[in-house]
C-alpha cells in the first residue's frame, strides 16, 4: 500500500519538479539515516511537471513492516528526511515509524513525482 509525498512550490516563479525524491528514515530533524534508503519503483514513467506557485506534485511512497523481516534489527524512526529530486537540500517529515536498522532490508518504495 502507497501513501503519496507531496512538495508545494512555495516560490513566486515556475519550477520543474520531474524524477525520484531521496527518502530515508532517520532518527530525528538533524539526525543520520537509520537501514536502507528507498528503492525506485519505476512502474509508473518519470514525466516533467511545471510547478506553478502553490501547486504541487506528488509521488506513491511505501513502508513496508519493518518486524515482518527476519533478521531486522528493529529501531525507532522519528520521520523521514527527502531531498527533493535534483536538490541537495533536504526536508524533514516527523512521522513515527518502526525501522530497520541493517542497511541489507529494504523497507522502503518510492515512485517518480507525478502531478497532484
Amino acid at each position: 500500500m502507497y501513501a503519496k509525498i507531496a512538495l508545494k512550490n512555495v516560490s513566486q516563479a515556475p519550477c520543474l519538479l520531474q524524477g525520484f525524491a531521496g527518502v530515508s528514515l532517520i532518527n530525528g530533524p538533524e539526525g543520520e539515516p537509520i537501514g536502507a534508503p528507498a528503492d525506485r519503483d519505476t512502474s509508473v514513467a518519470v514525466v516533467p511537471i511545471i510547478l506553478q506557485p502553490g501547486q504541487s506534485g506528488a509521488a506513491d511512497f511505501g513502508l513496508r513492516q519493518a518486524r515482518n523481516f527476519q533478521g531486522c534489527t528493529v529501531v525507532d524512526a522519528a520521520g523521514y528526511r527527502v531531498y527533493p529530486p535534483e536538490d541537495y537540500g533536504s526536508l524533514f517529515i516527523p512521522s513515527p515509524a518502526t525501522a530497520c536498522g541493517n542497511a541489507d532490508i529494504h523497507l522502503l518504495t518510492l515512485r517518480a513525482f507525478q502531478p497532484f
